[in-house]
Protein backbone atom coordinates (compact mmCIF):
# COMPACT_ATOMS: atom_id res chain seq x y z
CA UNK A 1 0.00 0.00 0.00
CA UNK A 2 1.44 3.38 -1.19
CA UNK A 3 1.88 6.36 0.98
CA UNK A 4 -0.24 8.81 -1.01
CA UNK A 5 -1.17 11.63 2.06
CA UNK A 6 1.63 12.21 4.57
CA UNK A 7 0.56 14.55 7.93
CA UNK A 8 3.97 16.68 9.01
CA UNK A 9 3.20 18.71 12.22
CA UNK A 10 6.59 18.78 14.21
CA UNK A 11 7.69 20.56 17.22
CA UNK A 12 11.49 19.63 16.56
CA UNK A 13 12.14 20.80 13.00
CA UNK A 14 15.08 18.32 12.63
CA UNK A 15 15.20 16.65 10.06
CA UNK A 16 11.95 17.87 8.71
CA UNK A 17 12.96 19.61 5.64
CA UNK A 18 15.02 16.52 4.21
CA UNK A 19 12.38 13.97 4.96
CA UNK A 20 9.64 16.51 3.04
CA UNK A 21 12.27 16.86 0.13
CA UNK A 22 12.20 12.81 -0.85
CA UNK A 23 8.60 12.38 0.40
CA UNK A 24 7.44 15.09 -2.37
CA UNK A 25 10.03 13.12 -4.57
CA UNK A 26 7.09 10.23 -4.61
CA UNK A 27 4.75 12.52 -4.92
CA UNK A 28 3.37 12.02 -2.07
CA UNK A 29 0.91 15.07 -0.50
CA UNK A 30 2.02 16.89 2.29
CA UNK A 31 -0.42 17.97 5.07
CA UNK A 32 1.31 20.24 7.60
CA UNK A 33 0.52 23.51 9.88
CA UNK A 34 1.77 26.30 11.60
CA UNK A 35 5.77 26.71 11.97
CA UNK A 36 6.42 23.52 10.37
CA UNK A 37 4.08 24.33 7.23
CA UNK A 38 6.00 27.71 7.29
CA UNK A 39 9.43 25.98 7.03
CA UNK A 40 8.94 23.60 4.37
CA UNK A 41 7.16 26.41 2.32
CA UNK A 42 9.94 28.63 2.39
CA UNK A 43 12.25 25.88 0.70
CA UNK A 44 10.09 25.36 -1.97
CA UNK A 45 8.11 22.21 -0.82
CA UNK A 46 4.77 21.96 -1.85
CA UNK A 47 2.38 21.54 1.47
CA UNK A 48 -1.30 22.25 2.00
CA UNK A 49 -1.95 23.65 5.19
CA UNK A 50 -4.35 21.72 7.47
CA UNK A 51 -6.90 24.76 7.71
CA UNK A 52 -7.35 25.09 3.81
CA UNK A 53 -7.31 20.86 3.89
CA UNK A 54 -10.32 20.96 6.16
CA UNK A 55 -12.06 24.00 5.64
CA UNK A 56 -11.92 25.09 9.10
CA UNK A 57 -9.36 27.86 10.40
CA UNK A 58 -7.18 27.08 13.29
CA UNK A 59 -8.64 28.64 16.71
CA UNK A 60 -7.98 29.63 19.92
CA UNK A 61 -4.92 30.53 19.46
CA UNK A 62 -3.78 27.59 17.41
CA UNK A 63 -4.96 25.18 20.55
CA UNK A 64 -7.38 23.74 17.69
CA UNK A 65 -5.88 23.33 14.54
CA UNK A 66 -6.07 19.27 13.69
CA UNK A 67 -8.89 18.45 16.05
CA UNK A 68 -11.37 17.60 13.38
CA UNK A 69 -12.80 14.92 11.85
CA UNK A 70 -11.35 15.19 8.11
CA UNK A 71 -8.04 14.47 9.87
CA UNK A 72 -8.72 12.07 12.49
CA UNK A 73 -10.87 10.17 9.90
CA UNK A 74 -7.89 10.05 7.37
CA UNK A 75 -6.11 8.82 9.85
CA UNK A 76 -8.34 6.38 11.50
CA UNK A 77 -10.11 4.80 8.40
CA UNK A 78 -9.56 0.83 8.31
CA UNK A 79 -9.86 0.66 4.47
CA UNK A 80 -9.99 -3.42 4.77
CA UNK A 81 -13.56 -2.95 6.15
CA UNK A 82 -16.11 -2.26 3.20
CA UNK A 83 -18.22 -0.08 6.20
CA UNK A 84 -15.14 2.63 6.41
CA UNK A 85 -14.62 2.26 2.95
CA UNK A 86 -18.40 3.40 2.42
CA UNK A 87 -18.18 5.97 4.85
CA UNK A 88 -14.61 8.02 3.52
CA UNK A 89 -16.11 7.85 0.01
CA UNK A 90 -19.26 9.69 1.37
CA UNK A 91 -17.45 12.11 3.17
CA UNK A 92 -15.15 12.71 0.68
CA UNK A 93 -11.90 12.36 2.92
CA UNK A 94 -9.24 10.90 1.51
CA UNK A 95 -6.84 8.66 3.70
CA UNK A 96 -3.70 9.54 5.57
CA UNK A 97 -0.72 6.94 5.69
CA UNK A 98 1.91 8.38 7.45
CA UNK A 99 2.02 10.73 10.44
CA UNK A 100 5.13 12.69 11.41
CA UNK A 101 4.47 14.39 14.62
CA UNK A 102 6.44 15.46 17.63
CA UNK A 103 5.08 17.11 21.14
CA UNK A 104 5.81 20.36 22.37
CA UNK A 105 8.74 20.49 24.66
CA UNK A 106 7.09 19.79 27.52
CA UNK A 107 9.97 18.23 29.79
CA UNK A 108 12.77 20.81 28.48
CA UNK A 109 9.70 23.51 29.68
CA UNK A 110 9.33 22.36 33.14
CA UNK A 111 13.04 21.63 33.23
CA UNK A 112 14.01 25.55 32.88
CA UNK A 113 14.48 27.71 35.59
CA UNK A 114 12.21 29.73 37.04
CA UNK A 115 9.47 27.90 34.63
CA UNK A 116 5.83 28.97 35.85
CA UNK A 117 2.87 26.78 36.16
CA UNK A 118 0.87 28.79 33.33
CA UNK A 119 4.03 27.82 31.09
CA UNK A 120 4.33 24.29 31.79
CA UNK A 121 0.36 23.80 31.10
CA UNK A 122 0.66 25.62 28.01
CA UNK A 123 3.32 23.78 27.18
CA UNK A 124 0.80 20.27 27.51
CA UNK A 125 0.20 18.75 23.67
CA UNK A 126 -3.50 17.79 23.21
CA UNK A 127 -3.56 17.44 19.04
CA UNK A 128 -0.21 15.68 18.69
CA UNK A 129 -0.63 12.88 20.92
CA UNK A 130 -4.40 12.68 20.09
CA UNK A 131 -2.97 12.09 16.32
CA UNK A 132 -0.32 10.09 17.62
CA UNK A 133 -2.32 7.35 19.64
CA UNK A 134 -4.57 7.38 16.13
CA UNK A 135 -1.97 6.63 13.71
CA UNK A 136 -0.34 3.83 16.15
CA UNK A 137 -3.90 2.62 16.58
CA UNK A 138 -3.97 1.78 12.86
CA UNK A 139 -0.74 0.71 12.24
CA UNK A 140 -1.77 -2.09 9.86
CA UNK A 141 -2.15 0.78 7.34
CA UNK A 142 -0.81 3.77 9.12
CA UNK A 143 3.40 4.73 9.57
CA UNK A 144 3.35 7.46 12.36
CA UNK A 145 6.88 8.82 13.65
CA UNK A 146 7.54 10.68 16.71
CA UNK A 147 11.31 10.57 16.65
CA UNK A 148 13.71 12.45 13.69
CA UNK A 149 15.99 9.59 14.14
CA UNK A 150 13.75 7.32 12.61
CA UNK A 151 13.58 9.54 9.69
CA UNK A 152 16.35 7.64 7.19
CA UNK A 153 14.74 4.34 8.25
CA UNK A 154 11.27 5.38 7.16
CA UNK A 155 12.91 6.81 3.78
CA UNK A 156 14.81 3.67 3.50
CA UNK A 157 11.48 1.37 3.78
CA UNK A 158 9.52 4.46 1.33
CA UNK A 159 12.50 3.67 -1.41
CA UNK A 160 13.30 0.22 -1.00
CA UNK A 161 9.19 -0.84 -0.52
CA UNK A 162 8.42 1.65 -4.08
CA UNK A 163 6.86 4.13 -1.88
CA UNK A 164 5.40 2.00 1.18
CA UNK A 165 6.09 0.71 4.53
CA UNK A 166 5.63 -2.75 5.53
CA UNK A 167 3.65 -4.22 8.03
CA UNK A 168 6.66 -4.88 10.58
CA UNK A 169 8.52 -1.75 10.33
CA UNK A 170 5.01 0.01 10.56
CA UNK A 171 4.09 -2.05 14.30
CA UNK A 172 7.73 -1.09 15.17
CA UNK A 173 6.62 2.71 14.59
CA UNK A 174 3.80 2.11 16.61
CA UNK A 175 5.29 0.42 19.66
CA UNK A 176 7.61 3.19 19.88
CA UNK A 177 4.73 5.95 18.98
CA UNK A 178 2.63 4.74 22.26
CA UNK A 179 5.76 4.69 24.44
CA UNK A 180 6.24 8.18 23.56
CA UNK A 181 2.67 9.19 24.81
CA UNK A 182 3.22 7.39 27.81
CA UNK A 183 6.18 9.17 28.75
CA UNK A 184 5.53 12.36 27.61
CA UNK A 185 1.96 11.98 29.68
CA UNK A 186 3.64 10.24 32.73
CA UNK A 187 5.75 13.75 33.01
CA UNK A 188 2.62 15.61 33.06
CA UNK A 189 1.40 13.72 35.76
CA UNK A 190 4.52 13.43 37.53
CA UNK A 191 5.01 17.53 37.52
CA UNK A 192 1.19 18.52 38.52
CA UNK A 193 0.63 15.77 41.23
CA UNK A 194 3.45 17.05 43.01
CA UNK A 195 2.05 20.86 42.75
CA UNK A 196 -0.05 21.72 45.76
CA UNK A 197 -3.73 22.48 44.14
CA UNK A 198 -4.15 25.66 46.27
CA UNK A 199 -0.81 27.51 46.13
CA UNK A 200 0.59 25.98 43.49
CA UNK A 201 3.67 25.39 45.37
CA UNK A 202 5.95 21.88 44.49
CA UNK A 203 6.12 18.93 46.91
CA UNK A 204 8.76 16.90 46.98
CA UNK A 205 7.37 13.87 45.45
CA UNK A 206 4.45 13.54 42.96
CA UNK A 207 1.13 11.62 44.20
CA UNK A 208 1.38 9.96 41.01
CA UNK A 209 5.00 8.33 40.68
CA UNK A 210 5.51 7.69 36.76
CA UNK A 211 8.81 6.00 35.56
CA UNK A 212 10.16 5.79 32.30
CA UNK A 213 12.86 3.26 30.71
CA UNK A 214 14.08 1.67 27.76
CA UNK A 215 15.52 -1.33 27.24
CA UNK A 216 19.03 -1.76 26.39
CA UNK A 217 19.54 -5.55 26.73
CA UNK A 218 18.55 -8.31 28.04
CA UNK A 219 20.87 -10.17 29.85
CA UNK A 220 21.81 -13.57 30.44
CA UNK A 221 20.61 -13.77 34.09
CA UNK A 222 20.24 -12.02 37.35
CA UNK A 223 22.29 -12.51 40.54
CA UNK A 224 22.24 -15.85 39.95
CA UNK A 225 21.93 -17.86 37.17
CA UNK A 226 18.46 -19.15 37.64
CA UNK A 227 16.83 -15.03 37.50
CA UNK A 228 15.70 -13.48 34.61
CA UNK A 229 17.25 -9.95 34.12
CA UNK A 230 17.42 -7.03 31.47
CA UNK A 231 19.23 -3.73 31.82
CA UNK A 232 17.55 -0.40 31.29
CA UNK A 233 18.22 3.07 30.50
CA UNK A 234 16.53 6.38 31.59
CA UNK A 235 14.90 8.05 29.13
CA UNK A 236 16.12 11.33 30.93
CA UNK A 237 19.55 12.80 30.12
CA UNK A 238 22.45 10.04 30.87
CA UNK A 239 25.53 11.59 30.12
CA UNK A 240 27.98 11.04 33.11
CA UNK A 241 26.38 7.96 34.00
CA UNK A 242 27.25 4.39 33.91
CA UNK A 243 24.21 3.87 31.51
CA UNK A 244 25.76 5.76 29.48
CA UNK A 245 28.62 3.54 29.10
CA UNK A 246 30.70 2.10 25.67
CA UNK A 247 32.21 -0.89 25.64
CA UNK A 248 35.78 -1.47 23.89
CA UNK A 249 36.14 -5.26 24.38
CA UNK A 250 35.17 -8.29 26.68
CA UNK A 251 32.22 -10.26 27.51
CA UNK A 252 28.83 -9.21 27.57
CA UNK A 253 28.36 -7.05 30.45
CA UNK A 254 26.82 -9.59 33.30
CA UNK A 255 23.71 -8.19 36.13
CA UNK A 256 26.43 -8.19 38.95
CA UNK A 257 29.03 -6.34 36.39
CA UNK A 258 26.57 -3.42 36.03
CA UNK A 259 25.63 -3.27 39.24
CA UNK A 260 29.62 -3.37 40.99
CA UNK A 261 30.40 -0.71 37.79
CA UNK A 262 27.97 1.03 39.36
CA UNK A 263 28.93 1.48 42.50
CA UNK A 264 32.65 2.30 41.00
CA UNK A 265 32.03 4.98 38.75
CA UNK A 266 29.68 6.49 41.02
CA UNK A 267 32.49 6.53 43.79
CA UNK A 268 35.69 7.75 42.00
CA UNK A 269 33.74 10.48 39.97
CA UNK A 270 33.41 12.62 43.03
CA UNK A 271 37.07 12.63 43.59
CA UNK A 272 38.86 15.27 42.02
CA UNK A 273 42.21 14.14 42.13
CA UNK A 274 43.69 11.36 40.29
CA UNK A 275 41.62 8.18 42.32
CA UNK A 276 41.05 4.41 41.23
CA UNK A 277 38.26 2.92 43.17
CA UNK A 278 38.38 -1.19 43.33
CA UNK A 279 34.98 -3.20 43.81
CA UNK A 280 34.14 -6.32 45.13
CA UNK A 281 30.34 -7.48 45.61
CA UNK A 282 29.25 -3.81 45.44
CA UNK A 283 31.50 -2.73 48.65
CA UNK A 284 34.96 -0.88 47.54
CA UNK A 285 37.72 -2.89 49.19
CA UNK A 286 40.47 -0.13 47.76
CA UNK A 287 40.03 3.42 47.57
CA UNK A 288 43.40 5.78 46.75
CA UNK A 289 43.99 9.44 45.30
CA UNK A 290 47.38 10.31 43.84
CA UNK A 291 49.50 12.46 41.91
CA UNK A 292 48.68 10.23 38.64
CA UNK A 293 46.34 7.16 37.87
CA UNK A 294 49.56 4.33 38.19
CA UNK A 295 49.88 5.29 41.53
CA UNK A 296 46.15 5.64 42.37
CA UNK A 297 45.70 2.09 41.44
CA UNK A 298 48.87 0.58 43.20
CA UNK A 299 47.72 2.24 46.69
CA UNK A 300 43.95 1.12 46.03
CA UNK A 301 45.09 -2.49 45.15
CA UNK A 302 47.35 -2.76 48.22
CA UNK A 303 44.41 -2.33 50.70
CA UNK A 304 42.87 -5.86 50.10
CA UNK A 305 44.72 -7.96 46.98
CA UNK A 306 42.62 -10.73 47.88
CA UNK A 307 39.14 -9.18 47.94
CA UNK A 308 40.24 -7.24 44.61
CA UNK A 309 40.91 -10.79 42.84
CA UNK A 310 37.72 -10.80 39.98
CA UNK A 311 37.13 -6.81 41.06
CA UNK A 312 35.69 -3.93 39.17
CA UNK A 313 38.22 -1.11 38.64
CA UNK A 314 37.14 2.35 38.37
CA UNK A 315 39.46 5.47 37.33
CA UNK A 316 38.91 8.72 36.43
CA UNK A 317 41.75 9.78 34.80
CA UNK A 318 42.93 8.30 31.04
CA UNK A 319 44.12 5.12 31.68
CA UNK A 320 47.92 4.93 29.85
CA UNK A 321 50.16 1.83 29.20
CA UNK A 322 51.84 1.93 32.40
CA UNK A 323 48.57 1.30 34.22
CA UNK A 324 47.15 -1.22 31.55
CA UNK A 325 50.39 -3.31 32.13
CA UNK A 326 49.58 -3.52 35.89
CA UNK A 327 46.30 -4.07 35.85
CA UNK A 328 47.28 -7.07 33.45
CA UNK A 329 48.81 -8.26 36.29
CA UNK A 330 45.69 -9.74 38.23
CA UNK A 331 42.27 -11.36 37.37
CA UNK A 332 40.28 -8.38 36.68
CA UNK A 333 36.08 -8.59 35.51
CA UNK A 334 36.11 -5.29 34.69
CA UNK A 335 38.00 -1.82 34.40
CA UNK A 336 35.98 1.60 33.62
CA UNK A 337 37.77 4.99 33.10
CA UNK A 338 36.71 8.25 30.76
CA UNK A 339 39.12 7.26 28.24
CA UNK A 340 42.29 4.43 27.62
CA UNK A 341 45.47 5.52 25.39
CA UNK A 342 46.26 3.57 21.87
CA UNK A 343 48.92 1.92 23.71
CA UNK A 344 46.52 0.72 26.31
CA UNK A 345 43.97 -0.28 24.54
CA UNK A 346 46.17 -2.21 22.75
CA UNK A 347 47.47 -3.97 25.58
CA UNK A 348 44.29 -4.99 27.22
CA UNK A 349 43.35 -6.49 23.86
CA UNK A 350 45.98 -9.33 24.91
CA UNK A 351 42.74 -10.60 27.63
CA UNK A 352 39.84 -10.21 25.89
CA UNK A 353 37.61 -11.45 28.09
CA UNK A 354 38.32 -8.17 30.34
CA UNK A 355 35.42 -6.16 30.14
CA UNK A 356 36.82 -2.31 29.10
CA UNK A 357 34.39 0.38 29.27
CA UNK A 358 34.85 4.14 28.64
CA UNK A 359 32.06 6.66 30.66
CA UNK A 360 32.65 10.47 30.42
CA UNK A 361 33.38 12.24 33.78
CA UNK A 362 30.29 14.07 34.39
CA UNK A 363 28.15 15.56 37.32
CA UNK A 364 25.49 13.30 36.74
CA UNK A 365 22.81 12.40 39.82
CA UNK A 366 19.83 10.75 39.15
CA UNK A 367 16.23 12.92 40.67
CA UNK A 368 15.40 10.07 42.94
CA UNK A 369 16.77 6.67 44.47
CA UNK A 370 14.77 4.31 44.25
CA UNK A 371 14.18 0.69 46.36
CA UNK A 372 11.82 -2.06 45.25
CA UNK A 373 9.88 -3.40 48.17
CA UNK A 374 6.85 -6.40 48.17
CA UNK A 375 4.33 -4.50 46.81
CA UNK A 376 5.11 -0.88 46.81
CA UNK A 377 8.31 1.34 45.79
CA UNK A 378 10.83 3.34 48.23
CA UNK A 379 11.49 6.44 46.62
CA UNK A 380 14.37 9.13 48.10
CA UNK A 381 16.77 11.73 47.01
CA UNK A 382 20.07 10.73 46.29
CA UNK A 383 22.53 10.91 48.66
CA UNK A 384 24.83 13.94 47.28
CA UNK A 385 25.97 15.31 50.24
CA UNK A 386 29.78 16.18 50.47
CA UNK A 387 31.39 18.14 53.68
CA UNK A 388 33.35 20.97 54.06
CA UNK A 389 36.24 22.09 55.86
CA UNK A 390 33.63 24.45 57.27
CA UNK A 391 31.24 21.90 58.02
CA UNK A 392 33.17 20.29 60.79
CA UNK A 393 33.10 20.09 64.13
CA UNK A 394 36.40 19.53 66.33
CA UNK A 395 35.08 18.40 69.48
CA UNK A 396 38.05 16.58 71.50
CA UNK A 397 40.45 18.05 73.34
CA UNK A 398 43.40 16.86 70.73
CA UNK A 399 42.49 18.98 67.45
CA UNK A 400 43.17 17.00 63.88
CA UNK A 401 45.92 18.30 61.93
CA UNK A 402 45.72 19.23 58.55
CA UNK A 403 46.66 16.25 57.23
CA UNK A 404 44.40 14.36 59.46
CA UNK A 405 41.67 16.66 58.18
CA UNK A 406 42.39 16.02 54.46
CA UNK A 407 42.30 12.31 55.39
CA UNK A 408 39.13 12.25 57.17
CA UNK A 409 37.70 13.90 54.26
CA UNK A 410 39.04 11.50 52.02
CA UNK A 411 37.81 8.56 54.42
CA UNK A 412 34.39 10.21 54.80
CA UNK A 413 33.66 10.19 51.20
CA UNK A 414 34.61 6.53 50.49
CA UNK A 415 31.97 5.38 53.76
CA UNK A 416 29.40 7.00 51.73
CA UNK A 417 29.90 4.31 49.08
CA UNK A 418 30.14 1.44 51.81
CA UNK A 419 27.61 -0.41 52.80
CA UNK A 420 26.43 0.01 56.74
CA UNK A 421 27.60 -0.84 59.29
CA UNK A 422 30.83 1.32 58.05
CA UNK A 423 34.39 1.49 59.35
CA UNK A 424 37.23 2.97 57.09
CA UNK A 425 40.64 2.91 58.02
CA UNK A 426 42.85 5.23 55.85
CA UNK A 427 46.13 7.44 55.81
CA UNK A 428 47.77 9.34 53.07
CA UNK A 429 44.71 9.31 50.63
CA UNK A 430 44.62 5.15 51.14
CA UNK A 431 42.39 3.35 52.75
CA UNK A 432 44.29 0.99 54.58
CA UNK A 433 41.28 -1.39 55.97
CA UNK A 434 37.36 -1.65 54.91
CA UNK A 435 34.64 -3.19 57.74
CA UNK A 436 31.74 -3.54 55.85
CA UNK A 437 27.85 -4.74 55.88
CA UNK A 438 28.02 -5.66 59.74
CA UNK A 439 25.25 -5.70 62.18
CA UNK A 440 26.97 -4.34 64.62
CA UNK A 441 29.65 -0.87 64.44
CA UNK A 442 32.54 -2.79 67.10
CA UNK A 443 32.60 -5.52 64.70
CA UNK A 444 32.87 -3.59 61.11
CA UNK A 445 35.87 -1.82 63.18
CA UNK A 446 37.27 -5.45 63.80
CA UNK A 447 37.03 -6.64 60.49
CA UNK A 448 38.42 -3.67 58.88
CA UNK A 449 41.43 -3.84 61.37
CA UNK A 450 41.63 -7.58 60.58
CA UNK A 451 41.66 -6.68 57.26
CA UNK A 452 44.33 -3.99 57.14
CA UNK A 453 46.52 -7.13 59.27
CA UNK A 454 46.42 -9.06 56.49
CA UNK A 455 47.32 -6.61 54.20
CA UNK A 456 50.39 -6.05 56.26
CA UNK A 457 49.18 -2.56 56.69
CA UNK A 458 50.08 -0.37 59.73
CA UNK A 459 47.56 1.77 61.04
CA UNK A 460 49.69 3.32 63.65
CA UNK A 461 48.43 7.26 62.89
CA UNK A 462 45.32 6.09 60.71
CA UNK A 463 42.04 8.29 60.82
CA UNK A 464 38.48 5.95 60.74
CA UNK A 465 35.48 7.27 59.26
CA UNK A 466 32.72 5.90 59.98
CA UNK A 467 29.14 6.34 58.44
CA UNK A 468 27.40 6.73 61.28
CA UNK A 469 27.74 7.49 65.51
CA UNK A 470 29.26 4.77 67.85
CA UNK A 471 26.41 3.89 70.23
CA UNK A 472 28.97 2.63 72.67
CA UNK A 473 32.61 3.70 73.31
CA UNK A 474 33.92 -0.50 72.59
CA UNK A 475 33.96 0.57 68.67
CA UNK A 476 36.07 3.47 69.50
CA UNK A 477 38.04 1.46 72.03
CA UNK A 478 39.18 -1.42 69.19
CA UNK A 479 39.88 1.63 66.74
CA UNK A 480 42.18 3.36 69.52
CA UNK A 481 44.32 -0.20 69.68
CA UNK A 482 44.44 -0.53 66.20
CA UNK A 483 46.35 2.86 66.25
CA UNK A 484 43.77 5.59 65.06
CA UNK A 485 44.65 8.76 65.69
CA UNK A 486 41.73 10.42 64.89
CA UNK A 487 37.93 9.58 63.78
CA UNK A 488 35.28 11.49 61.89
CA UNK A 489 31.64 10.63 62.61
CA UNK A 490 28.68 12.34 62.35
CA UNK A 491 28.00 12.24 66.38
CA UNK A 492 24.17 12.36 67.53
CA UNK A 493 24.18 9.71 69.80
CA UNK A 494 22.95 10.00 73.57
CA UNK A 495 26.31 8.64 74.17
CA UNK A 496 27.75 11.16 72.56
CA UNK A 497 29.51 12.46 75.86
CA UNK A 498 31.13 9.20 76.83
CA UNK A 499 32.56 8.86 73.47
CA UNK A 500 33.92 12.05 73.30
CA UNK A 501 35.80 11.43 76.79
CA UNK A 502 37.09 7.82 75.29
CA UNK A 503 38.34 9.81 72.68
CA UNK A 504 39.81 11.97 74.78
CA UNK A 505 41.46 8.94 76.79
CA UNK A 506 42.83 7.32 73.93
CA UNK A 507 44.70 10.16 72.60
CA UNK A 508 42.27 10.06 69.51
CA UNK A 509 41.31 13.59 67.60
CA UNK A 510 37.49 13.64 67.02
CA UNK A 511 35.68 15.30 64.06
CA UNK A 512 31.33 15.85 64.30
CA UNK A 513 29.79 15.96 60.74
CA UNK A 514 26.27 16.16 61.62
CA UNK A 515 25.41 14.11 59.05
CA UNK A 516 25.69 10.42 58.39
CA UNK A 517 25.44 8.25 55.47
CA UNK A 518 23.55 4.83 55.91
CA UNK A 519 23.58 2.83 52.82
CA UNK A 520 21.44 -0.51 53.07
Amino acid sequence: MCIKQALISVSDKTGVVELASVLHQFDIVILSTGGTAKLLQEVGIPVIEVSDYTGFPEMLDGRVKTLHPKVHAGILARMDLPVHQQAMAQAQIPVIDLVVVNLYPFASTIARQGCTVEEAIENIDIGGPTMIRAAAKNFQRVAVVTDPQDYEPLLEQIRSNNGSVDRDYRFKLAQKAFSHTARYDGAISNYLTALEPATGQRKPFPDQFNLSFTLTQPLRYGENPHQQAAFYRDTADITGSLAGYNQLQGKELSYNNIADTDAAWACVRTFDKPACVIIKHANPCGVAIADNPLAAYEKAFTTDPVSAFGGIIAINRTVEADLAKAVLQQFVEVIVAPEFSIEARQLLTGKSNIRVLTVPLGAHDNLYDLKRVDGGLLVQTPDDLNITVNQLRMVTQIKPTDAQIEDCLFAWRVAKFVKSNTIVFCSNGQTLGIGAGQMSRVDSARIASIKAEQAHLDLHGSVVASDAFFPFRDGLDVLAQAGAKAVIQPGGSIRDEEIIAAANEQGIAMIFTGVRHFRH
